[in-house]
């Protein structure tokens, strides 16, 4: 039976046994579609990746992307944990890794310390800012289970947005997120009530505290109860604030995964560049364990 090389990693934190999980099959050639799902699945992360060769030399890698059921067309971490496995064997140039993705071009910079060791990564998500569904408070609230009252819309309503993928921006109460528990028959009802959706309904519930934010994203119906960090989201959450300001830029931290006890700390930053807003996310990332898969 052939066997596939995987490492798993720690993203968006400095420490092992924080962040967010992360496994990256190196060499995903002779896998076919439904192993990767399998493997994803066994894997049970918020996300698996398998690097293939790139379709156009001049990038470095072809990498797909798998939840527990299904495959994403651009995610956060996933970039920058396989950046960093990738980088940490020397396929990237002058600290630069280009991804090909369903979702686009994926530029990835990662960070080394004084020994030369990389240390994390931050990615330029490959779409720009675009809006979709506005969904009601009253149905957002019954999926964490929360009252309408602490849901706040002076900023924005539940907003659906992405920067290739597709999550509902809730801001709430400092208490209500500390609260929040996911509901998955509300998810389900309010899943079915909106056929545009698509079936996917991620909701990343935050609130500032300060200059800062904290985040908490569950998306149920995908198999993930809740995600210690979400960098996609948190990218597309600095997207959304630059477009609600006149500002031409804004960068912020937000802090993510601290009620499941793996503590997440991402770096976002927006701008605006020819009419479109851009973002970046990075980050942290720690070596964890390396191991082989037959299928």
């Amino acid at each position: 039976m052939p066997s596939y090389p995987f490492e798993t990693v720690d993203v968006f934190t400095d420490t092992r046994f924080g962040g967010n999980q992360l496994a990256v099959f190196t060499d995903a050639r002779g896998l076919s579609d439904a192993e990767m799902q399998a493997l994803a699945a066994e894997m049970n992360y918020s996300e698996t990746t398998f690097v293939l060769p790139p379709s156009d030399p001049a990038n470095t890698a072809r990498v797909r992307i798998f939840h527990r059921t299904a495959e994403m067309p651009f995610a956060g971490h996933p970039n920058v944990g396989t950046a960093c496995v990738l980088a940490g064997h020397g396929r990237d140039s002058d600290g630069i890794l280009l991804f090909e993705e369903m979702a686009g071009l994926v530029e990835v910079r990662v960070a080394r310390d004084a020994a030369g060791l990389v240390t994390g990564a931050t990615i330029a998500a490959p779409q720009a800012l675009s809006l979709g569904l506005q969904l009601p408070v009253e149905a957002i609230a019954a999926c964490a289970g929360l009252s309408p009252q602490e849901v706040l819309t002076g900023r924005h309503p539940p907003q659906q947005a992405s920067l290739g993928v597709k999550f509902v921006l809730t801001e709430v109460t400092p208490e209500a997120l500390t609260r929040a528990t996911p509901d998955i028959a509300a998810y389900r009802r309010l899943a079915e009530a909106n056929p545009a959706l698509e079936g996917r309904l991620s909701i990343f519930f935050y609130a500032w505290d300060g200059d800062r934010v904290r985040a908490r994203m569950f998306a149920p119906l995908a198999g993930t109860w809740e995600d210690p960090a979400t960098g996609s989201a948190s990218a597309t959450l600095a997207a959304l604030t630059l477009s609600l300001s006149d500002k031409d830029s804004i960068a912020f931290e937000i802090a993510q995964g601290v009620e499941m006890g793996r503590p997440s700390l991402l770096h976002v930053t927006a701008r605006r560049v020819g009419g479109e807003i851009r973002a970046t996310v990075g980050g942290g990332c720690v070596p964890v364990l390396r191991g082989e898969a037959t299928v």
